[in-house]
């Protein structure tokens, strides 16, 4: 893509099925915060213009001139490019309404002085963005909304648009989950999309739930305070002790993601760090197919066996190398003399 000398527009859509986390959790991003990315404050960033409800001063009345849905409108009539439309909130299928209503809706209609559904505003806007992102567990996955049972028939972004689906800059729609998302997960991948938009950064690699690589391939199990204690086979059964939490429910060793290694903010905080089970909010199953949250996983119960057998032994011949390690060389004397013979102590030392 070519370099891009007019402001690229990020256009916010918080109007899915949701509770808003996502963009409550996007102000505290750090690295880079929200506001590096609307100043320019990062080196090449291109300009950018922000239409997000939390940020955003133009929320004029419906017929002043800077009316904050008119955005929108423009982009819809083609009179806004390029720009990235970032969805947060699952996608309700408006079919299943055979009356008047609607589930969730976003401004008014001119015309009918009707409200628009979310979904009629994914449909128009989708084709013209220069990129897709889908912010939480709620818009990639379709999340707490889209659990079995729901009247609303709630999906996430791909399953609404297709999995194979791409922008016409040939995009795949680009998955940031997490219930709320992780701060600075979001303010990056948006940061990437811009430096991609603007010819500085290669495609963004995703993984096949479409999540941006670099920040998922890792699990949860592998960043965690704890995983020292789950290797030594160290298991706790209550709350408010540093061992291992997967017999409480914790799904760490199978869900990808970085809030562990990251932290919440400024490097502080993650579920496990802080004693707290993980419960897979970033994955697509979730949340059927990891409940009842407080039990232990299924395959814990192998694995954790494995683990107080193998790890006891660990244990054991550890303990034997710190006694051995944990005192001072033959060589040196506490009285803090040096030995009478040191050069025979050298010459022992050498063979």
């Amino acid at each position: 893509m070519s370099t891009v000398e007019e402001p690229i527009h990020i256009l916010w859509i918080n109007a899915g099925l949701s509770c808003d986390g996502d963009s409550v959790s996007l102000t505290a991003a750090t690295q880079p915060s929200i506001e590096d990315i609307v100043l320019g404050a990062l080196p090449g960033l291109p300009k950018v213009s922000v239409h997000w409800p939390l940020i955003d001063f133009e929320s004029g009345p419906e017929q002043g001139a800077d009316t904050f849905i008119e955005w929108f409108r423009k982009a819809d009539h083609g009179e806004l490019d390029p720009f990235v439309l970032v969805v947060e909130g699952s996608i309700p299928n408006e079919d299943l309404i055979t009356g008047e209503g609607y589930w969730c809706g976003f401004g008014n209609d001119p015309q009918t002085h009707q409200p628009v559904p979310t979904s009629t505003w994914l449909d128009r806007l989708a084709p013209k963005a220069l990129a897709v992102l889908a912010a939480g567990t709620c818009a990639t996955y379709g999340g707490i909304h889209a659990m079995a049972g729901n009247p609303t028939g709630a999906m996430g972004v791909p399953d609404y648009l297709g999995w194979d689906w791409k922008s016409k800059a040939q995009i795949p729609i680009v998955c940031v989950p997490g219930c709320p998302v992780q701060p600075d997960n979001l303010s990056e991948t948006i940061t990437y999309l811009l430096y991609q938009a603007s010819g500085q950064a290669p495609m963004i690699p995703l993984d096949e739930q479409l999540r941006p690589r670099w920040l998922f391939e890792a699990t949860v199990h592998q960043g965690c305070d704890r995983a020292g204690y789950y290797e030594e086979g160290q298991f706790t059964t209550e709350y408010g002790t540093p061992q291992c939490l997967v017999k409480l429910g914790c799904w760490g060793p199978v869900v990808k993601c970085n809030v562990p290694k990251r932290g919440w903010i400024n490097g502080v905080g993650g579920c496990p760090n802080v004693g707290g089970i993980c419960i897979a909010c970033t994955m697509p199953g979730f949340p059927d197919r990891f409940m009842p949250f407080m039990d232990e996983p299924p395959g814990a119960h192998v694995s954790a066996a494995a683990s107080s057998v193998y790890g006891a032994v660990i244990r054991r011949l550890r303990a034997i190398t710190a006694r051995k390690a944990d005192i001072e060389p033959h060589w040196r004397r506490r009285d803090g003399h040096a030995p009478q013979h040191a050069e025979d102590s050298r010459e022992k030392v050498l063979a």
